[in-house]
């Protein structure tokens, strides 16, 4: 199938998906964006869009279980599919690996940490460190993602069906700094967070066949701490609605992901 040919999009995914803290906001209480990669991709492409991204979601709310987020239950996202979509994008997982809620946890620790008053509650959240999956937490994952590409195949028989991979966060040269509060070990350790993550949507494409769009090698020189990065640190100004984005998409990261799925297609 061409890209001249596509003529609706589904998009089903977590918050690199979704687009937390891009202006404007589509749905406030799903944190999704307007400009998420999604809706800049349909805008190229000039196609109309099913945006079902929630930030938060999981390979079960996507598939099968009701996913409740700021006051709101949301259907699992397969239930709104269009049977003639021509194209189905699918970025979720990292969730189900506590990938970017660990960053954002261990970032306010680090945060913390750098003062006085904060420092017991600094030690406090730093007490879990980076998350280490074992192997068959990151296989768990990838056959949930699998079960994703199977359910929307069987839902939407003609589309062509891309995963696309989280944007890489932590890079060979992220270093240390007011929006990475990391030290070298934790670094280290969502260096191979990341890697675990990359796995997953690797794993799902060789089990299904789907095509893979892999963003984490993509955006490996725009890592935080890079000239361009594609991603967000941890804001200045911490708030519960400024941690939504940390750690996530920027504006320019989105335009990115959206101009690669064009390309591959």
């Amino acid at each position: 199938m061409s890209s001249e040919r596509i003529r609706r999009i589904a998009a089903l995914g977590s918050s690199y998906a979704a687009g937390p803290g891009i202006e404007p906001i589509a749905d406030q209480r799903a944190h999704r964006s307007s400009r998420n990669y999604p809706h800049l991709l349909a805008e190229r492409l000039d196609a109309a869009l099913t945006d079902l991204t929630v930030s938060g979601a999981t390979t079960e709310t996507i598939t099968s279980t009701a996913q409740r987020l700021m006051f709101r239950t949301f259907a699992p996202q397969l239930d709104g599919l269009p049977a003639d979509a021509d194209l189905v994008t699918i970025t979720v997982g990292g969730n189900d690996l506590n990938y970017i809620g660990s960053m954002v946890r261990l970032g306010l620790a680090g945060r913390f940490s750098s003062r006085p008053l904060t420092r017991p509650l600094g030690a406090v959240l730093k007490r879990r460190g980076v998350p280490r999956p074992s192997e068959d937490d990151i296989d768990r994952a990838a056959a949930g993602l699998a079960r994703v590409v199977e359910e929307v195949r069987g839902r939407a028989k003609g589309a062509r069906v891309v995963l696309v991979d989280y944007l890489t966060v932590v890079g060979p040269d992220t270093g240390y700094g007011r929006a990475t509060p990391f030290d070298a070990a934790t670094l280290d350790g969502f260096r191979r967070l990341g890697g675990h993550v990359a796995d997953v949507f690797a794993r799902a494409a060789r089990r299904t066949g789907a095509e893979l769009l892999a963003m984490g090698q993509l955006s490996r020189d725009h890592a935080l701490g890079s000239s361009q990065p594609w991603v967000t640190g941890l804001p200045e100004r911490v708030s519960g609605s400024s941690l939504m984005g940390a750690f996530h998409p920027n504006s320019a990261g989105m335009q990115a992901v959206a101009d690669a799925i064009a390309d591959h297609l």
